[in-house]
């Protein structure tokens, strides 16, 4: 049996090879040194944020942040494409648009409010 070290992905690890005679296989044991730090287990997934009841029309926040505009209120008429709120989600202006031509029905945000992922924000009808 023979020991050697070896580095992977900058950790280092001890394995011990025993050649087998008559052309078996090699037999190949790998094991961590004992200084070697335990990996934490993995963190479980976010869960998804549970839609909010409304027709084709409804908005809701693809992603939390904080309202910095909103563009239109409600009686409005809007464009499909159209931006009606802009959200700041990790230092980038996010245009959220209207899904649909219409009028502005219910505007739900306000500008400076904060909102998590799946948070209603507007619908058109």
């Amino acid at each position: 049996m023979s020991k050697y070290k070896i580095t992977l992905n900058g950790k280092e690890y001890e394995m011990e090879v025993e050649l087998l005679s008559d052309g078996e296989a090699v037999k190949a044991q790998a094991k961590a040194p004992s200084s070697a730090p335990k990996a934490a287990p993995a963190p479980a997934a976010p869960k998804a944020p549970a839609p909010v009841a409304g027709g084709a029309g409804s908005v809701n926040s693809p992603m939390p942040g904080t309202i910095l505009k909103v563009n239109l209120k409600e009686g409005d008429n809007v464009k499909a494409g159209q931006a009606v709120v802009v959200l700041e989600a990790m230092k980038m202006e996010n245009d959220i648009t209207a899904p649909k031509d219409g009028v502005v029905k219910t505007v739900a945000v306000a500008q400076g409010q904060t909102v998590a992922a799946g948070e209603f924000l507007f619908e058109v009808e």
